[in-house]
């Protein structure tokens, strides 16, 4: 993933390595044969779901759409908010410390040919659900959830709490 120049600037300004809470997206792309659209990552080598940070000002769906696009080729558009939920904090080999609160989308192909678009991703492929290659719990769960059709996910508010 490629670091947003405004969060440069926001770390350049005296945040350093601080954690941040960044909105991210997650694009779960769906084709007319039901085949999911998946890169492996040039950072990790990992096959991985699409997903990124959204810019300022930017509407998550839009943020969704434009990284399928960036990082594939692939046209698409956003149909359904699938889950929302805050991850765990991040720290990166520079120290920087990150924790996103990722919007999943499923989203629908409309055009263009898979392929690594922007040096992000190694490969780009459709893949059938049942045929998936291996991929960390994170996007095996955003997967099976676009996949089926149900309320949006979120995680509870703890009634004990407050």
């Amino acid at each position: 993933m490629t670091t947003p120049d405004y969060i440069r600037a926001i770390r350049e300004a005296g945040a350093g390595h601080l954690l941040l809470l960044l909105p991210g997206v997650t694009a779960i792309v769906v084709d007319d044969r039901d085949r999911i659209l998946l890169g492996r990552r040039a950072d990790t080598g990992l096959w991985s779901v699409i997903g990124g940070i959204a810019e300022p000002g930017e509407q998550p769906a839009e943020t969704a759409v434009r990284e399928v696009y960036e990082e594939t080729a692939v046209r698409c558009v956003a149909e359904r908010v699938v889950l929302v939920e805050m991850l765990e904090p991040i720290t990166y080999p520079n120290g920087d410390v990150c924790q996103f609160q990722d919007i999943t989308f499923r989203c629908r192909a409309t055009g263009g040919e898979a392929r690594p678009h922007d040096g992000e991703l190694l490969e780009v492929g459709w893949f059938a659900a049942d045929a998936l290659p291996p991929l960390e719990p994170f996007a095996v769960r955003r997967v099976r959830r676009a996949l089926r059709d149900e309320p949006t996910w979120f995680q509870p508010p703890d009634p004990t709490a407050g």
